[in-house]
């Protein structure tokens, strides 16, 4: 069996309660598999996985400065280092799957929205993906592996369905959509609150 990628299991164990040591490290790791380099930061512990040596990425970084690794300054450098561009910054979330489903509104798989635009952005980032719908069709689902190959998800809800809690229900139901033995991650963006607060309520927590 092929190891786990240290990125992958350091955020398969924060999934599970158990955070790498907040002691000001940075770890410089190897390009995870999927379809993107990250940095991404745990509280006082910061992983750098682009494929670079550890001395050149350390010489750029102040170590006495925590959020150094996330700077706009160090992740312009590295996305030019590595002849891409920076992405954006996200939230990883994670939670248990619901301990009772019965009530949850049921998904469908939707291979007729291939072309969807929410798709079509999710295939930069990840592979293996899927796209469902609740049975009213106010709302996309989409699954996929995305970073270190962990499965992730994201939706969205047609704006005349939005503030009656609808998100919240399908993000619950959408545990449905993975194996009961594995972890189903998402990434939100900060500045989209109603998201964020909708995961927030449904269980999900920063990590």
């Amino acid at each position: 069996m092929t190891a786990q990628h240290r990125l992958g299991q350091l955020l398969m164990d924060a999934a599970h309660g158990v955070f790498p040591a907040a002691d000001g490290s940075i770890e410089v790791v190897p390009s995870p598999p999927g379809r993107s380099d990250a940095v991404i930061a745990f509280s006082a512990h910061s992983v750098i996985a682009a494929g670079l040596e550890r001395e050149e990425v350390l010489a750029r970084l102040d170590p006495q400065d925590l959020g150094a690794p996330m700077s706009a300054e160090f992740l312009s450098w590295l996305a030019g280092r590595l002849t891409t561009r920076t992405g954006v910054l996200d939230l990883v979330m994670v939670a248990p799957p619901p301990e009772n489903d019965e009530a949850l509104p049921k998904l469908i798989a939707r291979d007729d929205l291939v072309e969807h635009p929410r798709l079509a952005r999710s295939r930069k980032y990840r592979t293996d993906l899927r796209c469902y719908s609740d049975t009213e069709d106010r709302a996309l689902i989409v699954v996929g592996r995305g970073l270190a190959e962990r499965w992730e998800f994201g939706l969205e809800v047609r704006p005349e369905h939005r503030g009656r809690g609808l998100g919240r229900a399908l993000i619950r139901a959408s545990w449905s959509l993975v194996p009961r033995h594995e972890t189903l991650f998402a990434q939100v963006s900060p500045g989209n609150t109603a998201s964020v607060r909708a995961f927030l309520a449904a269980g999900y927590q920063p990590i």
